[in-house]
């Protein structure tokens, strides 16, 4: 039988890097009359990277290049997306203004590096821009005094499918980046995205925050408190990314919300919940089983189940308590990574419906 080798996922270009080679082949335009095509740009940690054009057009008072996204193999919510910059020129000493053009948001919330009101393009896109605008300046003894306008052509709807409402971030998408290259399923945005969302939360004063492994758990929060959306966290399978930031980072109460077979990961110390980077223990389970007072045969079972949802239905048919023993199991593991941080913590069990199977409690001892 022959050996297929693992294929080497493709990286590709995060919006910022997209946005920058656009600019510089605006300005480059309207200074000189022709875009350069392919455009190259330098990467913030070094390198160079080419980007071809998809459209152009330049009048005497502006240009606007287009690039498409290539984000490789990651799982891109803007792979394809045509993002455009628009340059215009400003006069001597004005420096470099940015404007949220059609599908690129605006900061409504604190907490962000960048201030409410600003367009919702991020400090390291700003600076390639910066560099780029600085580059064309000097090769062609202009000033670099322009106003840049980015789009995201259907910005506003892929918007919907990220975190940026709830992070205040309104009309939009962000333009982010911080070294230029996406790395396929490195996770590093999703988990950036949890740290934005709890640097807002405590900006705007929240004292109780959420996170659920789904949207079904998410409902079961939803359904017991009144929480504003920038208290919801999208923490998905990344707890280790939220628990780790609120150790430095504290909010004050904390509920956590997931299914029973990622909370009994959750339970033993896994940071990451996804069922490619860990496992249900089997084990544990028994072990959690015997705590409860099961049957001898359940236990037995339990060791050779073909999943932890088995386990779970088995034991509410027995009437056994099985979930709250693992919500209290889920938060003695929190308490450990938050190590000594002032935040109080509930943990709730849901199934798929979003039914609150157990919990331990805000005042109860875990």
């Amino acid at each position: 039988m022959s050996i297929v080798e693992p294929k080497e996922l493709r990286r590709g270009w995060t919006t910022g890097a997209c946005a920058t080679a656009a600019a510089k082949a605006a300005y480059t335009a309207l200074l000189t009359g022709a875009f350069p095509d392919p455009v190259e740009i330098t990467l913030p940690k070094g390198g160079t990277a080419s980007f071809v054009l998809t459209r152009h057009s330049h009048s005497a008072e502006e240009a606007t290049a287009t690039i498409t996204k290539d984000a490789g193999d990651d799982p891109d919510v803007t792979h394809g997306a045509l993002i455009s910059s628009t340059v215009r020129l400003l006069g001597k000493g004005d420096g470099v203004h940015f404007k949220a053009g059609e599908g690129v948001g605006t900061v409504t919330l604190p907490g962000l590096p960048i201030p409410p009101g600003e367009p919702a393009i991020n400090p390291v896109p700003r600076r390639m821009m910066q560099t780029a605008i600085d580059e064309v300046a000097c090769l062609h003894d202009a000033s670099g005094d322009v106003e840049i306008e980015i789009s995201i052509e259907g910005g506003a709807a892929l918007a919907l499918k990220t975190m940026n409402p709830r992070l205040g971030i309104a009309g939009g998408l962000s333009v982010l980046g911080t070294t230029g290259i996406v790395r396929p399923f490195s996770c590093a945005s999703w988990i950036a995205s949890i740290h934005r969302g709890v640097d807002v939360a405590r900006a705007i004063g929240l004292t109780h925050v959420a996170g659920a492994t789904g949207a079904a758990s998410e409902d079961a929060i939803r359904s017991r408190y009144d929480l504003p959306d920038a208290a919801y966290l999208d923490m998905g399978d990344f707890a280790g990314g939220l628990l780790k930031y609120l150790r430095h980072h504290p909010i004050d109460k904390l509920t956590l919300a997931g299914g029973f077979a990622k909370f009994s990961k959750l339970a033993q110390g896994a940071l990451d919940l996804h069922s490619a980077r860990s496992s249900v223990n089997f084990w544990f389970l028994q072990e959690l089983l015997r705590e409860c007072d099961a049957p001898a045969a359940m236990i037995s079972a339990a060791g050779s189940a073909n999943t932890a949802k088995e386990v779970l239905d088995h034991s509410l048919e027995a009437g056994i308590g099985l979930s709250n023993a693992l919500a209290k199991k889920t938060k003695t593991a929190v308490r450990g990574i938050l190590k000594e941080a002032p935040v109080a913590v509930e943990v709730l069990i849901t199934d798929r419906e979003g039914k609150v199977l157990g919990e331990c409690g805000f005042d109860s001892q875990a």
